[in-house]
């Protein structure tokens, strides 16, 4: 599976011609694009034909889609990812569906990967077919006793099998607060004895949309950006742990809109 980073663990896109129609109809050229990919995706999953490989295309395929339209990407802190031993937790904020769609394409390269997911994605026409293929955890969003126990209990039975998973402690998608990033991450980490990878990400350039949450604006202005930390052991109640996490995520979303701001880009 061929890695998306350089050999310095690091990735940008290179600059390239934007053609015309992608530049006047962005979100219109990429999604176009998109559902395609998804469709092709969906029906390897029903004849049971969707594995790792097919899941690292595809989404290769969306980060190639979003780079036609305009958009550059910015990848850091992959070595910590290759260097650390064993399944881990990544744990990350949650902005838009592009992570969702664009992480398989970074982390599959070193080591297999499900996600906890809402359960209602599980629940979409078409897409679901290429989510169950990938057998992630599914929970409710609504009910966090009930969350909290098929996290534990599931995350562990993942981890267990050598998946890593990555997991968004946020209620909703929504600009990061502290007071709504939940420990449940950390907890399955403390549980399972596996690593944290703290995953920090700016991916407001695909935009959740008013009418359907998943089919917002193309903002081809905004640079996205993830970045991983040092992996970190869960000791105690995992309270300076959850604080660390909160606060790598913080000072690299400062950076990122400063950097936007000294380039002119569009304001988050």
């Amino acid at each position: 599976m061929q890695k998306l980073t350089t050999s310095d663990y690091t990735y940008l896109t290179r600059p390239t011609e934007v053609g015309i129609l992608s530049r006047t109809l962005p979100s219109l050229t990429f999604y176009s694009r998109f559902l395609t990919e998804v469709y092709t995706s969906a029906l390897r999953a029903k004849r049971g034909v969707y594995d790792d490989e097919s899941w690292y295309a595809s989404s290769i395929n969306v980060v190639r889609g979003l780079e036609s339209v305009g958009i550059s990407f910015s990848v850091k802190g992959l070595e910590h990812v290759a260097a650390v031993e064993g399944p881990v937790l990544f744990i990350a904020n949650h902005l838009s569906v592009m992570e969702t769609v664009v992480l398989p394409s970074i982390i599959l390269p070193y080591r297999p990967l499900t996600f906890v997911v809402k359960q209602s994605l599980l629940e979409v026409p078409i897409f679901k077919h290429v989510l169950t293929a990938t057998d992630p955890i599914a929970v409710t969003r609504t009910n966090p006793r009930h969350d909290l126990k098929t996290v534990l209990e599931q995350g562990v039975e993942r981890l267990s099998r050598n998946f890593s998973i990555v997991i968004f402690p946020q209620t909703t998608r929504a600009p990061f607060d502290p007071d709504q990033f939940s420990s449940i991450g950390v907890k399955l980490a403390k549980r399972a004895q596996v690593k944290v990878v703290p995953l920090a990400l700016l991916t407001d350039a695909w935009k959740n949309g008013r009418w359907v949450k998943d089919f917002g604006r193309i903002v081809p202005q905004r640079r996205v950006y993830f970045e991983f930390g040092a992996p970190i052991s869960v000791e105690g109640k995992g309270n300076d742990e959850q604080q660390h996490i909160i606060d790598f995520i913080q000072s690299r979303l400062a950076l990122w809109q400063e950097e936007r701001r000294a380039a002119g880009s569009a304001p988050a």
